[in-house]
């Protein structure tokens, strides 16, 4: 029996590597601090920092967690732990206090880096409430931890003798906590290495990628980084969104490729300035986390041209589906609701209860086999064996397949309402209301109801200086899918509660309706 060594590619962090040493002398990244590194230099500052993590006492295996706006130490940090064989785990910038101290506790984590320019009294939150054990770093100086660049600074930018293996686990990423406590995800150095490939093959890149990165690189924006120094681009970083500075780096940087959530994409096209710049140099915007409406979708082709490219995956495994930049086609308007096709390297099969593949036509749960999928959730082997049963990831997911072979979701398993006996699904009334001109965004729940069991109920954001009419909206929906998907209330409010990566939080918005209720239906 040959070595299984014999069949295994390369880690992640040889991704890193092998990009950083093809185009050593040129800029690879530059951040809103002004701070900008050549290949040759960033490769450098990582050797300094994974030898100054090794030389405090932390070792392969240990889990080493960061709070960190985007800029370049983020990065430095993050491949520094890879290279130790150290365990990542980011802590999301926007998220609550209690979670990221619940993820400390959780991943048994070691050590603690914080960006005190941006976090200093979350930091110190955070320091309060853990563990005594836990070493804290900083980026920058502060009162609190140890400055981690100027330790590293003193380290010699060698490569370390020992570097991870192919199953190692390269990340633990906690999941939204969209329905209790947040789980973590755990993804392998082979497994991150494979979800950067299928991107390589897939996401039609630029030929000379500038890459505008404004959502956190601690979590999906961060995964374009790789793909971009493989191919010799140059990276450009915000510490968060601001319409106004992504015009005008776009206008001024030429930045060709941009990675935003729906959100983002919605709060761009309705700014005052975005008609009027100069965003002729946008190739590609790839759009995921959450579904787009079609509507606004449709808007954004004809403000912006054949640019947007559709990722649609989960912590569990980043690619499930793509829809590529032809395949927005604005004479199908029907195709723009879809979430396009498995990429190379992702099989995807419709499975019902029983775990068989459901007809061609029919609503079954996404379920999939990928060489990115995940190796299980942390510490919690129940889940774990629940999620991946039956040799399938299953995502939760409602989905059907056309007859051109496109992915269309319905909604998530746990978001459908059932109202008066019949399965209600959200996502389709959502794509009705935001059709509607006076709507920006939408969110439909079920609430606890005596008659219907759950009722259903829309929240509607409505678009600047628009009037909405919620008789109105109601005879639409009930004009376009029937009585039953009609919404019974309609509520008008000014934003949608966001999860920390800019998904609508339904838990959120239904523990509004729902108080101590509990659901009516089984």
């Amino acid at each position: 029996m040959a070595d299984n060594s014999l069949y295994q590619g390369s880690t992640y962090f040889d991704l890193i590597l092998q990009g950083l040493r093809r185009w050593p002398e040129r800029e690879a990244i530059v951040d809103a601090d002004g701070v900008s590194l050549s290949y040759a230099e960033l490769e450098q500052r990582i050797w300094r920092t994974a030898r100054a993590l090794r030389d405090v006492g932390l070792e392969a295996g240990d889990g080493v967690a960061q709070l960190a706006a985007n800029r370049v130490d983020t990065f430095v940090t993050m491949a520094a732990v890879l290279a130790n064989g150290m365990r990542y785990t980011p802590l999301h910038p926007l998220g609550s206090l209690d979670d990221q101290l619940f993820i400390l506790t959780d991943a048994r984590i070691s050590a603690l880096v914080v960006d005190v320019s941006h976090f200093s009294e979350r930091g110190s939150q955070l320091m309060a409430g853990a563990a005594a054990t836990l070493q804290v770093f900083t980026l920058g100086q502060a009162d609190f931890g140890t400055d981690l660049p100027e330790l590293a600074a003193q380290s010699e930018a060698e490569q370390l003798d020992t570097l991870p293996a192919y199953e190692d686990i390269a990340w633990v990423t906690y999941t939204g906590g969209t329905t209790g406590k947040p789980k973590g995800v755990i993804m392998t150095q082979g497994a991150m290495a494979a979800k950067s490939v299928i991107s390589m093959a897939e996401w039609q890149w630029p030929s000379d990628i500038r890459y505008l990165a404004s959502s956190p690189i601690s979590h999906a924006a961060g995964f374009l980084l790789i793909p971009t120094f493989l191919n010799g681009g140059k990276v450009f970083l915000t510490a968060g969104f601001d319409p106004e500075q992504v015009l005008d780096l776009v206008e001024r940087e030429r930045v060709n490729t941009l990675f935003l959530v729906p959100t983002m994409i919605y709060v761009l096209m309705d700014h005052p300035r975005t008609r009027q710049a100069d965003l002729s140099s946008i190739e590609s915007i790839i759009y995921a986390s959450a579904p787009m409406s079609p509507t606004r979708l449709e808007e954004a082709l004809e403000l912006l041209g054949p640019v947007m490219v559709q990722c649609y995956g989960q912590t569990e495994c980043i690619h499930l589906t793509m829809m590529r930049k032809e395949e927005h086609i604005l004479d199908k308007p029907q195709r723009l609701a879809s979430c396009g096709k498995p990429p190379a390297g992702v099989r995807m099969a419709l499975l019902n209860e029983q775990g068989a593949e459901v007809p061609h036509g029919e609503i079954g749960e996404v379920c999939i086999r990928s060489q990115a999928v995940m190796a299980g959730y942390w510490e919690r082997p129940e889940q774990t064996a629940e999620t991946l049963r039956g040799g399938w990831l299953h995502t939760g997911d409602l989905a059907y397949q056309d007859d051109e072979g496109f992915y269309y979701l319905v909604d998530r398993a746990k978001d459908m309402i059932i109202s008066g006996g019949f399965n209600v699904y959200p996502r389709e009334i959502e794509d009705v209301l935001t059709a509607h001109r006076a709507v920006a965004m939408a969110a439909v729940i079920g609430v606890p109801d005596d008659k219907w069991g759950e009722k259903v109920v829309a929240v509607i954001v409505p678009r600047l200086g628009e009037a909405v009419d919620a008789d109105a909206l109601i005879a639409l929906v009930k004009d376009k899918k029937g009585a039953i998907m009609a919404p019974k209330q309609v509520d008008i409010v000014e934003s949608l509660p966001q999860t920390a990566l800019g998904k609508t939080d339904k838990k959120a918005l239904r523990k509004r309706y729902w108080g101590d209720q509990q659901r009516l239906v089984n």
